[in-house]
C-alpha cells in the first residue's frame, strides 16, 4: 500500500501495541492476561505494520523467522513444564525463586510460570504471524 498515512501511524501504532502486549504478558499472573492476549496484540501490530509497509518491512522489524519464533516458544513452555520435576514435584507445578535486593524484603520473584507466559507468547507470536506473511505475501 502506498499511504503515507497508514505507513507513519503502522509505525507508531506497532510500537504502542509491542508495549502493550509486553504489559499484558507480564500483567497475567495477578490479572486478565498473559502470554496468550500478549502474543495476539504484538502480531497484530506486526499485522497492521506488514499490510501498509509490505511482508519484507515486517520481516526485517521482527528479525526472526515466524516459525522459528514459534518453535522456541514451545521450547521455553516444555522447559518451564520440566523445570518442576528436579524438585520432585508434578509435571508443570511452580516452581518460585526470589533475587534477593538487599532491603530485608523477600526480593524479587521469578517464576517457571513467566517462563511458561513467555513460551506461549513466543509461540502465539510465531503461529500468527506465519499465518499473516503466508496470507500478504499470496494476496
Amino acid at each position: 500500500m502506498n499511504s503515507l498515512l497508514l505507513s507513519v501511524a503502522s509505525r507508531l501504532l506497532l510500537a504502542l501495541m509491542l508495549l502493550f502486549s509486553v504489559f499484558m504478558l507480564l500483567r497475567g499472573h495477578n490479572a486478565p492476561g498473559g502470554g496468550f492476549i500478549g502474543g495476539l496484540i504484538a502480531a497484530t501490530g506486526v499485522a497492521v505494520y506488514a499490510i501498509a509497509d509490505g511482508c519484507a518491512a515486517a520481516r526485517r522489524v521482527i528479525y526472526f523467522d515466524p516459525p522459528n519464533i514459534a518453535v522456541t516458544g514451545l521450547g521455553l513452555a516444555l522447559l518451564a513444564g520440566l523445570l518442576a520435576g528436579p524438585f520432585g514435584d508434578p509435571w508443570f507445578t511452580g516452581q518460585w525463586w526470589f533475587i534477593n535486593t538487599g532491603d530485608g524484603g523477600k526480593g524479587i520473584p521469578l517464576s517457571t510460570v513467566l517462563l511458561f507466559d513467555i513460551g506461549v507468547y513466543l509461540c502465539v507470536l510465531g503461529a500468527v504471524l506465519t499465518f499473516v506473511f503466508a496470507f500478504e505475501e499470496n494476496v
